[in-house]
């Protein structure tokens, strides 16, 4: 089968396409899927590099996310599951750990699957739909809907939302009823960001998303519930961390699903306790948030946002996007 294999740490050019990699074969207690879409998130391009205490066995084929059709159903797989069944693969395999970190991912024409990772797609969700969901939509899911964070006239600042958890983020936000603030790096994804719905919209590269929002609503008052936003989503960290908690009002939250600019930030105490901020953390996503946001397509509540679909060979290209933060949404392949 074609696949795109990573056999040593380094840079995306590193990636090699093999036209003859071995097809999987079907064990016990797993499927083997005709992979029809993966989409990309940036844990792929930290496995690429290299993430300290993670060892990747390799070659390795990459890819978290993916859907596609069973092609082959192994022993002891329960009798639901048969060949020509539309699935979405939840990425964490409970044995071996992450699709395309510690066993082959979704960057192939075939994977090997175990059945409880399998959930069954329904009419009205297309492949790329759904492989653009788990590791980004499903986070975010997780994080917003389940931990029941955000309510209707909330005013939800989200930075980075222009990738594939903040542009989740921003639709969940909305389809509440909040009132969202978006964050961006450019006047083009700021522009794609009002079309995709957001109330307000933010360069940071031009505009101090802190200072914007203390002259929009007001300074925040430690006895009274006046001034600031309600909700900052912040899994960037690094330098936007003490910006982030000087714009929040006396009992709001922020939350927390990673630190992709630092996990070390400059902290400032006096701000959680003088405001009683609520830090919330989430973390990963499970069934139940792919499930529910699969019904969510088929009602029409919520649309995946697809920057790119590209085919296998340019898979490499798609992950530089990511890499160098070009892209709005998400990057689906289709192998």
């Amino acid at each position: 089968m074609k696949a795109m294999v990573l056999r040593q740490h380094g840079t995306i050019d590193d990636l090699e396409l093999v036209a003859d990699f071995p097809d999987p074969k079907v064990i016990e207690g797993h499927v083997v899927i005709r992979t029809r879409a993966t989409s990309f998130n940036y844990h792929d391009v930290f496995t690429v590099r290299g993430m300290p205490g993670i060892k990747v066995p390799f070659p390795m084929i990459i890819g978290l996310d993916l859907a596609g059709e069973i092609l082959e159903v192994g022993p002891g797989v329960n009798a639901q599951w048969k060949p020509g069944d539309r699935v979405l693969v939840n990425p964490l395999n409970r044995v071996k750990g992450l699709m395309g970190e510690m066993m082959h991912g979704g960057l192939a024409e075939k994977c090997l699957v175990a059945e409880h990772q399998l959930i069954r797609m329904p009419d009205g969700v297309t492949f790329e739909e759904a492989a653009s969901l788990p590791v980004a939509y499903g986070t975010a899911h997780r994080m917003i809907i389940t931990h029941n964070t955000i309510k209707a006239g909330d005013k939800v600042l989200v930075l980075g939302a222009s990738g594939g958890v903040g542009s989740g983020c921003v639709l969940l936000a909305k389809m509440l009823g909040a009132e969202v603030i978006a964050c961006a790096s450019s006047d083009d994804k700021i522009q794609r960001l009002k079309d995709l719905g957001a109330d307000h919209v933010i360069n940071y590269k031009t505009t101090d998303f802190s200072k914007w929002a203390v002259e929009k609503y007001g300074k925040p008052q430690r006895r009274t519930y006046d001034g600031g936003v309600d909700v900052v989503i912040n899994f960037t960290g690094g330098d936007t961390w003490a910006p982030t908690l000087r714009c929040v009002k006396r009992g709001g939250k922020i939350l927390v699903c990673g630190a992709t600019a630092g996990y070390d930030p400059k902290e400032d105490l006096r701000y959680i306790w003088s405001f009683e901020l609520q830090v919330i953390g989430s973390n990963s996503f499970y069934d139940e948030n792919l499930k529910a946001l699969m019904d969510l397509i088929v009602e029409k509540r919520m649309k995946p946002v697809i920057d790119e679909v590209l085919p296998l060979e340019k898979a490499g290209d798609g992950l530089k996007l990511i890499e160098n933060r070009e892209v709005f949404g998400k990057v689906v392949v289709t192998p």
